[in-house]
């Protein structure tokens, strides 16, 4: 091989890099995009929960709904900013990269 086919070989695999990056990159908004729509729509609905509850029953019965979507709000919270530490969003992708280096054909 030449110096000059290393160098597009190289190229296309930095490139094949950048593209992945942006693709992980673009997902990750799209996924806290998401999540901050759900937020806006959790505290619209629940409000008109509440005046409902309020002008209604006198307020027995709001905090349910409330409760149940907050936790799994919280949920899916806790998964999308990698608070389960160790086993976090870093943790998947260092493994995939070890997989990857591990299972590979090596250059000799």
């Amino acid at each position: 091989m030449t110096a000059s086919t290393d160098s597009d070989a190289a190229s296309r695999v930095g490139e094949a890099d950048d593209r992945d990056a942006y693709q992980r990159a673009r997902a990750r908004a799209q996924e806290l995009k998401a999540f901050y729509g759900v937020i806006a729509l959790y505290v619209v609905v629940n409000i008109v929960l509440f005046v409902i509850d309020m002008l209604t029953t006198g307020g027995t019965w709001f905090y349910w709904p409330l409760l149940g979507w907050g936790i799994g709000m919280a949920a899916w919270g806790v998964e999308i900013y990698g608070v389960w530490g160790r086993f976090g969003r870093d943790w998947e992708e260092r493994k995939t990269r070890e997989f990857m280096e591990r299972h590979s054909p090596r250059d000799e």
